[in-house]
Parts: structure tokens; C-alpha cells; sequence
């Protein structure tokens, strides 16, 4: 084993190895600690002696009498149960009734028709039968959870107020015609006034007819455009079409989405 052993002199051992050392935290000390030992010293010699340092003498004219005791033997052995222990609980609510003494005799002479067999069976026959909850299945390990608060019972259309408008929509749409109906009669005081005019249907269609066929030329001329545009007059004569057919496509989408159009007299 000593052959077997690393020698003093080894390649691994040229560089020196820095020693590690493990700092352990403080030790814990308590806050308490000084207040614990003053208390412990102020207590450890109270009662040395036999009994307290510190006894109230009897007074004596309270002297010990015959049968002084015996009530409060009587009421600490009515506090213990069979088996000589006092009772888990001791409430005046929850105490059993006092045992009958020998003087107390039980009521006699009361008698029942009563069938309770039959009764019972009744009462089984009668009874509803239990419905089972309905649940539901969502993992392949069955397990089961209540179907009525997982949402997909339609409870809410067996309400009263199911299928009605909400009363905020009622009257949300009530200010909404009240607004369109000021709107429609500010509209006439200007049509009254002269401010503004109202195309007619004709009207709105040959200018929409008129549109669409400005939109046509342009995009016949669009379309005879050469392929190869190298010049600048060539590339302003190109975004110049388009500019114009953009503005045509927003003009006739006015006029196909609005039915009723006003103009300015002037």
C-alpha cells in the first residue's frame, strides 16, 4: 500500500493548491436572550421554600368547620362521568338530563295505534326517487365534473326576460331616431333656407353614369400606357392617370353608398 501511495514529488503537486476555506455564518443569537435570563433569574427562587415566600394568613374567625367541605365534594363528583374523568364538554346547553331519582316514577298508561311498519312502507312507496346529478366526462380517465356550472346547460333561455332588448339598447336606439330626427329637421331648415340642395334620384344616376364613364377613358388611356416608362415626362403622365382614377373610384363609391345627396347652391 505505501508503493501503491502518490509520492511527496508528483507533477500535480508543483503548482501549490490555495486552501480553501469554509466560513460558517454567524451564530444565531436571540433578541430575547438578555430579557430570558433576567426572567429565568427572577424567578428561580420563588418557591424554594414550602409553598410561596409570600402566604396570605387565615383570619381566625374563618376557621375550618364540620361539613364545610362536603357540598363542594358533592359538586366536583357531579361533574365526573361514569369512569371517574370529567366530561369533554361541561356547557350548561349541551349537559345530559339528571339521572331520576328513586321518589320519580316514569309515566304509565300511554298507549299508540300507531303502525310504525306500516308506516315506514308508506313512506317508501310514496317517496320521489332521487335523481341523479348530471355530470359530465372530459378525460379518458373519467373524470366527472358538474354539467349545470360548466356552461353548456341553455338555462338562460328558459327566462322570462329571454329573447327581449336589453333596456340600455332601448334606449340607447331612442336617442339615436332622436338625434336623426333633429338632423332631419335641421337638413329642411337649410333646404327651406336655400342653403343646400337635394339631387334627385335621376339626378345622383347620371352623375354617377357620368363618373363611371370618365373612369373608363382613363383606364382605356391607362391601358395604351407603353410597357417600358424611362422618361419623366412618361412617369408624370402615369401617376397623373392614376391620381385620377383613385379620385373617380372615391367619387362613385360616394355616390353608390349614399342615397340621399346635398349640394351647395353656391
Amino acid at each position: 500500500m505505501k508503493d501503491m501511495a502518490e509520492p511527496v514529488e508528483n507533477i500535480y503537486n508543483l503548482i501549490p493548491k490555495e486552501e480553501v476555506r469554509i466560513h460558517k455564518p454567524p451564530r444565531y443569537i436571540s433578541t430575547f436572550r438578555d430579557s430570558v435570563k433576567v426572567e429565568e433569574q427572577k424567578n428561580k427562587a420563588a418557591h424554594r421554600t414550602m409553598g410561596p415566600a409570600k402566604v396570605e394568613v387565615p383570619s381566625p374567625k374563618e376557621y375550618l368547620q364540620k361539613h364545610t367541605k362536603e357540598a363542594t365534594q358533592a359538586q366536583k363528583s357531579a361533574l365526573l362521568d361514569s369512569t371517574g374523568r370529567p366530561p369533554r364538554c361541561l356547557a350548561e346547553d349541551k349537559k345530559r338530563p339528571p339521572v331520576p331519582t328513586r321518589a320519580e316514577h316514569p309515566i304509565m298508561g300511554m298507549q299508540t295505534n300507531k303502525s310504525f311498519i306500516k308506516t315506514n312502507v308508506a313512506e317508501a312507496v310514496m317517496a320521489v326517487p332521487k335523481k341523479p346529478q348530471p355530470i359530465f366526462v372530459d378525460t379518458k380517465k373519467g373524470d366527472k365534473h358538474l354539467l349545470e356550472t360548466s356552461g353548456l346547460v341553455p338555462k338562460y333561455i328558459k327566462r322570462k326576460d329571454f329573447g327581449t332588448t336589453p333596456e340600455y339598447l332601448v334606449k340607447r336606439n331612442e336617442e339615436v331616431r332622436r338625434a336623426q330626427e333633429e338632423y332631419d329637421a335641421y337638413v329642411r331648415e337649410r333646404l327651406r333656407m336655400g342653403a343646400m340642395k337635394q339631387l334627385s334620384e335621376e339626378e345622383r344616376q347620371n352623375v354617377l353614369e357620368g363618373l363611371k364613364k370618365n373612369w373608363d377613358e382613363l383606364h382605356h388611356e391607362y391601358q395604351g400606357l407603353s410597357v417600358v416608362i424611362d422618361t419623366p415626362p412618361k412617369k408624370t403622365h402615369k401617376e397623373k392617370l392614376e391620381v385620377e382614377m383613385r379620385q373617380l373610384e372615391r367619387d362613385i363609391d360616394v355616390f353608390e353608398r349614399h342615397k340621399i345627396i346635398y349640394i351647395a347652391n353656391n
